[in-house]
C-alpha cells in the first residue's frame, strides 16, 4: 500500500499537469470506487469545478476545486494515479477517470479495487479522525510523548494506526524501529526519554528519505509517469528476511504483529 512517501511523490507529480484545469466529466465503471456522495451526484457535481491545490493528508491525496468542493482519493493498496492523453488506450483496471478541459485525463487505475474516492465539502468528514502529520513542525518529541502518554500496545500496531500518527506504513514502521534500535514487539509505554527522542527522529528520516528516493517500488507501486521509485533500494530491514543486517552482519528475522508482516534486527533492536 502506497505511504506517506508514495503518496507524497504523487502530489508533486500532479500538480503541474493538474492544477489549474478544470474536471468536464467523470466515468466510472465500478460504482464503490467511489464512497460519497452518491456516484450520481459526484459526477453531478464535479463537472466543471477548478483544480486549485493538490496536497496530501496522511495517505490521502487531498484536491481542493472550486465552488467549496474537495476531492479526497485513497489509493489503498495498488491504486495508481497518472494523467494521460484522453485518446491513449483505456486500460482495463482505470475504474474512475477524470476528463480534463485540455484534452487529457486523470485515470484512477485500481487493479484490487480498494481505492476510494470522495467529494465533500468538509474535507475534516474524512479526514478528521487522522493523526499528527510526522515531518510538520508542530510534530516534536513533546506530542511523541504526549502521544505516547497513557497507552499501553504493542509499537509496531500502534505506528501502523492511522489516528496515532498519520501516513506511517508497513514500510517506514519496520524502518524507523530499526533506525530506533527498539524492537517492534515493545509495549509502547515502556519507552524511555532516550527512545522516544530515537523513535520521533527515525520516524522523521525514514520518512524523508522515502520522499527524497520517490517512494519503494517493492511490490506495486510507481510513480505517476510509471517509472519506479528507489527506496526499496534503501530499506535496512523491510522484507530482508534472513539476510545479513548491514550494521551488525546477523541475519534479519520476521514476525507477524497485529496480522502484518514486521522485519526487524533482534542484535541492533533491543
Amino acid at each position: 500500500m502506497p505511504e506517506l512517501p508514495e503518496v507524497e511523490t504523487f502530489v508533486r507529480a500532479l500538480r503541474a499537469p493538474l492544477v489549474g484545469r478544470t474536471i468536464t466529466a467523470v466515468r466510472n465503471d465500478w460504482p464503490r470506487h467511489i464512497n460519497v456522495p452518491p456516484p450520481a451526484e459526484l459526477i453531478r457535481r464535479i463537472a466543471g469545478r477548478r483544480v486549485q491545490a493538490i496536497d496530501r493528508r496522511g495517505k490521502y491525496l487531498v484536491f481542493t476545486l472550486s465552488d467549496d468542493e474537495t476531492l479526497i482519493i485513497h489509493l489503498k493498496m495498488t491504486g495508481h494515479l497518472a494523467v494521460v492523453p484522453a485518446d491513449k488506450p483505456t486500460d482495463p483496471y482505470a475504474h474512475t477517470i477524470f476528463e480534463l478541459d485540455d484534452g487529457r485525463e486523470l485515470r484512477f487505475r485500481d487493479p484490487r479495487k480498494f481505492g476510494r474516492v470522495y467529494l465533500v465539502h468538509n474535507p475534516a468528514d474524512v479526514l478528521g479522525p487522522l493523526g499528527p502529520e510526522p515531518l510538520t513542525d508542530e510534530f516534536t518529541i513533546a506530542e511523541l510523548d504526549a502521544r505516547l502518554a497513557g497507552r499501553k500496545r504493542v509499537l509496531k500496531p500502534l505506528l501502523l494506526d492511522q489516528t496515532f500518527i498519520a501516513g506511517i506504513g508497513n514500510i517506514y514502521a519496520d524502518e524507523a524501529l530499526f533506525h530506533a534500535g527498539i524492537q517492534p514487539t515493545r509495549r509502547s509505554d515502556t519507552l524511555t526519554t532516550g527512545e522516544i527522542a530515537a523513535l520521533h527522529a527515525a520516524i522523521r528520516r525514514v520518512l524523508t528519505m522515502g520522499i527524497e528516493r520517490e517512494g519503494a517500488s517493492i511490490s506495486t507501486y510507481v510513480k505517476a509517469d510509471g517509472e519506479m521509485g528507489d527506496m526499496q533500494n534503501a530499506v535496512a530491514v523491510f522484507r530482508r528476511t534472513g539476510q545479513s543486517c548491514y550494521t551488525c552482519g546477523r541475519p534479519i528475522e520476521r514476525i507477524v504483529l497485529g496480522g502484518r508482516s514486521t522485519h526487524y534486527c533482534p542484535h541492533c533492536q533491543r
